[in-house]
């Protein structure tokens, strides 16, 4: 288990980023910080950290977390 997922509680991010998340995800939740986490905790999750930032890499999306303050900056569609 890595920091993130020891620290997926600390999770959070601004109202901006929850607008930028939604709307390049495609996806219709409020609660976006809810449906980054279920995303970061899939078993199937590729998680890496580069530098500065976690990037969570699901079937359908890619995360990117800052890791030392846990807030979640983006999150695009992939092709799968």
């Amino acid at each position: 288990m890595n920091d993130l997922m020891k620290n997926i509680d600390k999770l959070h991010t601004t109202e901006m980023g929850v607008e930028r998340i939604k709307r390049n995800c495609q996806i219709e939740t409020d609660d976006v910080v809810q449906w980054s986490g279920v995303q970061i905790l899939d078993k199937n999750a590729k998680i890496e950290r580069i530098g500065k930032n976690w990037y969570i890499f699901t079937g359908h999306y890619k995360i990117t977390v800052n890791a030392y303050s846990y807030t979640i900056i983006t999150a695009h569609r992939v092709e799968a």
